[in-house]
């Protein structure tokens, strides 16, 4: 792999990220920078799902990612900041690694994008609101270095305490 696939993947991730300051309408997000049948995983405990419906899911095909940001923004009001995310040399880049469907490295092949972002997140129930850093990793990158699986690594105690009962 070249540099040049390095630099494609680090500029469709960072621009991604800096689209989501703005948040355009998902479908937006969706068709500019992931592929036909892209993947989103918000990690956190299962049994946390009766709260927080968009944690613990792989959530499929661009219907299936919508209804991510739907669940997401039910409950929570996200705020990114324009130094949400770092500059372009912020963003960690392995244009040979592939992942498997559990997550795992398991060679050379279509990319790997990870970063550290921050923001400010609120419930929409009950107003409470706390600031975090969270992790976001792209993997499954095609040939024109559009997004196949955008997982996300946050703080869900935080948003299980916000949300409450």
């Amino acid at each position: 792999m070249s540099s040049t696939r390095s630099t494609t993947l680090r500029n469709t991730a960072h621009s991604f990220c800096a689209a989501l300051i703005s948040l355009p309408p998902p479908s937006e997000l969706l068709s500019q920078f992931f592929i036909q049948r892209p993947k989103i995983t918000e990690h956190g405990p299962e049994w946390s799902r009766s709260r927080l419906p968009f944690l613990a899911k792989t959530f499929e095909g661009k219907e299936g990612c919508e209804e991510y940001f739907t669940l997401m923004t039910e409950v929570l009001d996200m705020s990114l900041s324009e130094d949400a995310f770092p500059g372009k040399e912020g963003f960690i880049v392995d244009a040979e690694a592939v992942i498997d469907g559990k997550g795992n490295s398991i060679g050379s092949g279509t990319g790997l994008v990870s970063v550290v972002g921050k923001g400010r997140f609120t419930s929409k129930k009950t107003g409470k609101g706390w600031d975090e850093q969270f992790i976001y990793r792209f993997s499954g990158f095609d040939d024109q270095g559009l997004i196949g699986h955008w997982e996300i690594w946050a703080d869900p105690l935080s948003a299980w305490e916000a949300v409450g009962a």
